[in-house]
């Protein structure tokens, strides 16, 4: 049973995510190793040696979730994504060229959106989501979902996304995920 006192949002730019990289790590390792996902330490590992690298791109934000007593239960975190972005390449059927038109600040790729188990369906993840996306200043929000994570992706349906292809981020070999878009114009 979750604990009371879900309180603090608490909004982050790139260098204060690092410094915080350690709440993001626990977050991300316990809400992933949870199937579909299956993340092993090896996985964990490779995904916080990409963060700091991540956390350095222009205009990264990040919100971290800390209940009163300052425990850290949930995370996003994101950025714009760059005119040469491979997040297209990766889809398995090729989408029409304006839809892949990137400029640096038309599309902020929702990177990753975490709630840890204790306190997940209490609307946590809603608020780590808008307040990553409060003034995000793009007209559109892309994000990777894995289909067997039913909740997760009964959420970003609620939440006004739409399924616009799929792809098999981080390579070949790795499960197919579905891709999915949000309008914030």
């Amino acid at each position: 049973m979750a604990q009371q006192g879900i309180v603090a949002m608490e909004r982050m730019d790139g260098s204060a995510a690092v410094r915080a990289e350690d709440a993001f790590e626990l977050i991300y390792a316990e809400a992933f190793a949870e199937p579909p996902y299956n993340e092993t330490e090896d996985d964990v590992a490779a995904a916080f040696r990409r963060f700091p690298v991540q956390a350095r791109k222009r205009a990264f934000r990040a919100v971290l979730a800390r209940t009163s007593e300052g425990e850290p239960i949930g995370m996003a975190y994101g950025y714009p994504l760059a005119p040469d972005t491979v997040w297209w390449d990766e889809l398995t059927e090729p989408v029409p060229d304006e839809m892949r038109r990137e400029d640096g600040h038309r599309t902020f790729g929702l990177m990753e959106l975490a709630v840890r188990g204790p306190w997940r369906g209490q609307g946590v993840a809603r608020r780590l989501h808008e307040t990553l996306l409060d003034a995000v200043g793009a007209e559109r929000v892309l994000l990777n979902v894995h289909p067997a994570s039913k909740v997760a992706s009964a959420a970003y349906r609620a939440w006004g996304y739409r399924k616009i292809g799929e792809a098999r981020p981080w390579g070949e070999g790795r499960d197919l995920h579905d891709v999915m878009l949000l309008d914030v114009r």
